[in-house]
């Protein structure tokens, strides 16, 4: 194949590839969501015990991101893609195959760690392969493909379970994962590798992993016992301690000048990070919120909750083709603004709301996060050098993440606070009611911040590299 030909077919390649990557795991979690009372029936499980075919997928994932970014940087981003999508699609088939829970439950820890191999390496490598100036466009796409998987899974989710069986839903994913391998190991070329020069930090990459895994578990059920308050500060006091370690070491896992030089790393991260903090829990409370006291079924809210997530997947393309014409932290600033609005107004919502109240400011919140969501990817990942694409990579996800987790965190504060452990029941909706104005007051606050976050990052584009 001639040079010409091969600068031609290996974007196209990366980015088939790299979506169809992102599409699996969201899908896969989502879909999954479905078929847990499914899957605590055949294995006579409890609910804490189910919890944790969820939990140990998000943990490990977390947890991983960081050193497989930088193995992805100096020993090369499409071999560390290619064990990512390899592993994952063996644990489709082993979870698929799974005889008890406790099996399921150490596939899915498995499968997160391949996660976060993809998760570190497919935006690095678009962003290898793009030029700066088509970087939004192409990260739309990705972003698109995430959302997506999200938007399919309860559906799918659904139908499979109900019609094949919750093993159906790994099956799936296999054939998907079958068909992305097969794609970028026979016509995905290149590689892409930052400095094969430098050393990868073991002790760094052993604290991260640590400190990351007793942070997101321990806020995630920090209103659930002390053993989560030992967690949750062994988390920050491990994270207190990478970070000196990393100060002092010729090759850190993490770069910490990013984020001291470079502000629009920094502040495009921070920007992130407080974004999935004030978003992710809102699905939570308005699932609750219109099948206890709008009375709706399970299915029917979860229709109502996918207006949001179909905003998203419209919007995210034309929000990153809009960053490469216009800053990024103009459209995603702008972004942030309606999901501040959203939530602020969602604190409001009382028992004799209108559907169509709850329907516009899932528009309203989805109009907001696709804003938001590439172009500031975009920003993250034009604000490096070549060298660091997959530990840039792979700290947005890490922010994203741990966001997530403290969102939880907040809900389940403000939850433990009202409810005093008392079930959630229409008895208890007025409870429900003023434990959700509390929670979206908060994440209003949380991203009325977050728009200076956005703001402060500065002009990208007169600074691509």
């Amino acid at each position: 194949m001639s040079t010409l030909s091969q600068d031609v077919v290996q974007p196209r390649v990366a980015l088939i590839a790299a979506t169809l990557a992102s599409f699996l795991t969201p899908f896969t979690s989502s879909s999954l969501n479905l078929a847990i009372p499914t899957i605590g029936a055949e294995f006579k499980a409890d609910a804490l015990s189910l919890n944790w075919v969820v939990s140990a997928f998000l943990l490990t994932s977390a947890a991983f991101l960081l050193p497989f970014g930088r193995l992805a940087d100096l020993y090369g981003r499409k071999k560390i893609f290619l064990a990512g999508i390899s592993s994952y699609t063996l644990f489709s088939l082993l979870s698929a195959l799974a005889p008890n829970l406790l099996s399921l439950i150490a596939f899915r820890a498995l499968q997160g760690i391949s996660s976060a191999m993809i998760f570190g390496t497919a935006v690095a490598i678009l962003t290898s392969v793009f030029p700066p100036q088509e970087r939004g466009r192409v990260l739309g796409i990705n972003a698109a493909s995430v959302y997506t998987g999200l938007t399919l899974g309860p559906f799918l989710g659904g139908f499979l379970t109900h019609h094949f069986g919750w093993r159906s839903i790994f099956l799936v994913t296999f054939l998907i994962g079958v068909t992305t391998l097969t794609l970028a190991g026979t016509k995905l070329k290149s590689e892409w590798v930052g400095n094969r020069e430098e050393k990868f930090d073991v002790v760094g990459s052993f604290l991260s992993v640590l400190s990351l895994g007793a942070l997101i578990y321990g806020a995630s059920g920090l209103s659930s016992g002390s053993i989560y308050v030992v967690l949750l500060f062994i988390g920050i006091t491990g994270i207190i301690i990478f970070v000196w370690y990393e100060r002092s070491i010729s090759y850190p896992l993490l770069n910490l000048k990013l984020f001291i030089s470079n502000r629009p790393f920094a502040f495009s991260n921070l920007a992130a990070l407080i974004n999935y903090s004030a978003t992710f829990g809102s699905g939570f409370l308005l699932s609750l919120y219109l099948q206890v006291v709008k009375g709706l079924d399970p299915q029917l809210a979860g229709s109502i909750l996918l207006v949001q997530s179909l905003m998203q997947v419209i919007l995210s393309p034309v929000a990153g083709y809009l960053s490469d014409k216009i800053e990024p932290r103009l459209v995603a600033s702008t972004g942030m603004a309606l999901t501040c609005l959203g939530l602020f107004t969602l604190a409001f919502l009382g028992a004799y709301s209108s559907l169509i109240a709850v329907v516009a400011n899932l528009v309203l919140l989805g109009i907001g996060f696709g804003l938001f969501s590439s172009p500031n990817t975009n920003a993250v990942m034009s604000s490096v050098s070549k060298t660091y694409y997959g530990i840039a990579s792979s700290t947005l996800g890490t922010m994203r993440l741990v966001g997530q987790a403290l969102s939880m965190a907040v809900v389940a504060l403000i939850f433990s606070f009202y409810f005093k452990g008392t079930p959630i029941t229409p008895e208890t909706s007025a409870l429900l009611l003023t434990s959700n104005h509390i929670s979206f007051l908060t994440f209003a606050v949380l991203s009325a911040g977050g728009i200076l976050a956005s703001l402060a990052r500065g002009e990208i584009h007169g600074n691509h590299v």
